[in-house]
């Protein structure tokens, strides 16, 4: 109750503290959670060398020992099936990727997210990752945080609308926090809700939040970028390149939502139980692992080791080094596709950050072989190729541009990046991975009392038939009681010669008249009229007022005509049929 009697600024600064706390202590909680996961199925079940960042300890003289190689099917079935009984059981609105569950939440159920999801959601995505499953630690982080959000927005007596708003800032804290991005997380969560709009009460709480969760995780687990810090220069030379490579991936970012979905959708329609489908994504997932380990678990050392260019460290039993590249990007959106479209839990941002980086590596090795002068290594495409992928896929540029140049510590390439990431934006059209986001604010039930206007209060005279019907002042009584009787009126507006409108005569005034009597004199002046940009609303108060079917319409002094009670029907009639067709 105290926090809700609070201004805006004091109540989000206290709750974007707490909030930053609950996200530090929720990307801990996960990190450790993963390593022991990771340790258990990779390192001791499998037996295999897996890199990791250089931001988390990772080297670039890594060497891939195979292990037991065999097993990594076994690995990911496992762990797809525990993921998947975890789930099921417990919380079935916690598979897939974390983060568009919280978006739905945050339009749709007005930021509620059941307490239990979240212990589920954490446990469950670090094994489906932990195990192999190729998936990304920033959904479960982000609806761990919006869950213990709007857990706390529940224990805080606060408002629906405040419990959505700590919903948002635990999304962007929660990515913010466990990427060591803090200002690309407080953008993210004001971004990530639509596709082409913003939502600034977000940003305020969500810079503290992401603020603090930094701090947290930083100085646990150390503050250095989770890739390193990139030292080469910028080259303007390179920037049609960078458009070539925004191209490319705006398109496989299609490609990538179409393959999730189409998969997801499969995996919806099996007759079997809902548990047993994260075993088979995961054991598909395992069989695509057997040609190309690289695309298991988060795939963030490979990242570094392709930027690099430390070939020697990949490996494929089958396919040479050069065109595993190549293909990396494609069976990555499949494993994915498996392992989270089958209801795995786990995230698909950083899925998306390897697509792109391994994009980026692709074109950034065709421009080398072309133009090595220009183009002496593939380091900015692998980065570039982050940002642009998963601002198409993902339809959130600003942050994403922003959290990769964070992670890289690479603001030489921004203008690369700008340009690339608009294209990829621009050419994947309508697509996006979080199918819960929405166009705009207008278009979220979050912001509808907002943005809905009655009809009768959007259109205005203007936009209705104006009849010229009136009475002269020198016309004589008879002529105008004819003319109200021809045409149904009890009254009718009179005006001079020169179209002054002059007030109303009233039937009931004429009945005592002589015929031969002109009206002047039974003119009742100051009858309220109405104006071409007075709304629909309003002329009808104005009809209620006169107790009359029509309203005089009148500008600076002069006749219009009169609008009638039929013109408005038919004017909402044409207008409602119009929303109707545009909501089909």
């Amino acid at each position: 109750m105290f926090l809700s009697s609070l201004k805006y600024y004091e109540k989000w600064a206290i709750l974007g503290v707490i909030l930053g706390i609950v996200a530090g202590l929720a990307a801990t909680t996960f990190y450790l959670l993963l390593h022991l996961a990771e340790d258990l199925f990779i390192f001791h079940l499998i037996g295999m060398s897996y890199p990791r960042p250089l931001g988390e300890g990772g080297s670039l003289n890594f060497t891939f020992y195979p292990g037991r190689y065999y097993l990594i099917p076994l690995s990911t079935a496992i762990g797809g099936l525990i993921s998947g009984l975890i789930v099921y059981t417990f919380a079935p609105e916690a598979e897939g990727h974390g983060t568009d569950a919280a978006i739905k939440a945050y339009h749709y159920l007005q930021g509620k997210v059941r307490w239990v999801v979240i212990p589920v959601k954490i446990i469950a995505s670090a094994i489906t990752i932990g195990s192999g499953g190729s998936a990304g630690r920033e959904g479960p982080t982000a609806q761990f945080s919006a869950g213990v959000g709007s857990v706390i927005a529940d224990l805080l007596h606060l408002s629906p609308q405040d419990r959505r708003i700590a919903v948002a800032v635990g999304i962007g804290a929660g990515i913010g926090t466990i990427f060591k991005t803090p200002i690309g997380g407080a953008i993210l969560a004001a971004e990530i809700l639509y596709k082409r709009d913003f939502e600034p009460e977000v940003l305020y709480p969500a810079i503290i939040a992401s603020a603090i969760g930094y701090t947290i995780f930083g100085s646990i687990f150390g503050f250095t970028p989770v890739f390193g810090y990139y030292t080469g220069t910028y080259n303007p030379l390179r920037l049609p390149m960078y458009a070539v490579l925004g191209v490319v991936a705006g398109l496989l970012a299609i490609i990538y939502v179409k393959t999730f979905y189409g998969i997801h959708s499969f995996f919806k329609k099996l007759r079997i139980p809902n548990y047993i489908k994260p075993l088979i994504g995961g054991a598909l997932t395992g069989l695509i692992a057997l040609l190309a380990p690289e695309i298991l678990a988060t795939g963030y050392g490979w990242i570094n080791l392709v930027e690099y260019e430390r070939f020697n460290a990949f490996y494929s039993p089958l396919i040479p080094v050069l065109i595993l590249i190549f293909l990396l990007p494609i069976l990555k959106i499949v494993a994915t596709s498996f392992s989270v479209g089958s209801g795995g839990s786990g995230g698909v941002f950083a899925p998306g950050l390897f697509i792109g980086a391994y994009i980026g590596a692709s074109v950034g090795l065709l421009f080398h072989y072309f133009f090595p002068n220009i183009v002496p290594n593939i380091a900015p495409f692998v980065i570039i190729g982050m940002m642009a992928f998963f601002a198409a896929a993902g339809k959130v540029p600003v942050s994403v541009i922003i959290m990769v140049t964070e992670m890289t510590s690479s603001l030489q390439l921004l203008p690369g990046a700008m340009i690339a990431s608009a294209l990829a934006y621009l050419v994947s059209g309508d697509y996006t991975i979080y199918v819960s986001q929405l166009p705009t604010r207008r278009d979220s039930p979050a912001h509808k009392v907002e943005y809905e206007i009655p009809i009768m209060e959007s259109l205005h005279v203007k936009d209705c038939e104006i009849k010229d019907i009136r009475a002269l002042i020198t016309d004589k009584v008879n002529h105008v009681v004819d003319l109200m009787l021809n045409l149904g009126f009890m009254s009718l507006p009179v005006t001079d010669q020169n179209n002054n409108f002059l007030g109303v005569v009233y039937l009931k005034d004429l009945e005592r008249a002589k015929d031969t009597d002109v009206i002047g004199s039974y003119i009742t002046k100051g009858s309220p009229y109405v104006h071409l940009d007075s709304t629909l609303e309003q002329a009808l108060e104005v009809m209620a007022k006169n107790k009359a079917r029509w309203v005089a319409v009148v500008e600076k002094g002069k006749f219009k005509g009169i609008l009638t009670y039929d013109s408005i029907v038919e004017a909402y009639e044409r207008e409602l049929k119009q929303i109707r067709e545009a909501n089909k």
